[in-house]
């Protein structure tokens, strides 16, 4: 039985698609989104289809941005012999707002998870080749999570980046087994970082 109506109805079906997000907290968002002053809706819209519209991946790292190149592969004050690969751009953010990694960054955009059917065609690995083909790297530090998918993922880009001579490194275990880097504190996320060893 619809108890809401279909237009309301409507809302809670689609904020229950975003991630993360079961019924009742759909129904909470869409209980908000109403009673918002339709100026405030209106620009809660506007600001969904914009982002959607401008927003793109960065031609070199992947990152979300809104611009070619984003501001760290742009910025001349990044370190450019070492790259470190994340899964996502939310770590890519949790490491950037520890203040202490200077260097670039890939972005692979998943990790290759064969229950999943992603395999290493389907994460950004080629794009990563290419990157190393065309500038001087020094060291690749494989930040991807501790999950079995993510451990997966940097066992397999270990073994292909060895024999081009680039020094490989790890993130320390200092970051909880099946953690999501994106919910790791600063100091923990440094600890790994510094502590990251050779492999």
């Amino acid at each position: 039985m619809d108890y809401y109506g279909k237009y309301f109805s409507r809302l809670i079906e689609q904020f229950g698609k975003l991630p993360g997000i079961g019924y009742k907290s759909a129904r909470r968002l869409a209980f908000h989104v109403i009673s918002m002053p339709e100026a405030e809706v209106e620009e809660f819209a506007r600001a969904i289809m914009e982002a959607k519209k401008n927003t793109g991946y960065c031609k070199e790292c992947f990152t979300i941005t809104d611009e070619e190149i984003c501001p760290i592969c742009a910025s001349t004050k990044r370190e450019p012999t070492t790259i470190m690969v994340v899964e996502e751009t939310k770590d890519l953010v949790a490491y950037e707002k520890t203040g202490r990694y200077q260097g670039l960054y890939h972005v692979l955009g998943g990790v290759i998870s064969p229950m999943l059917g992603i395999g290493p065609g389907d994460i950004r690995t080629k794009e990563l080749f290419t990157r190393l083909r065309q500038r001087e790297v020094q060291e690749i530090i494989l930040a991807t999570g501790s999950t079995v998918e993510g451990e997966a993922t940097a066992i397999y880009l270990s073994k292909l980046l060895k024999p081009i001579g680039v020094k490989v490194t790890r993130i320390a275990n200092g970051v909880p087994v099946g953690g999501d880097l994106e919910y790791v504190d600063e100091m923990t996320l440094t600890r790994a970082l510094e502590g990251r060893t050779e492999i």
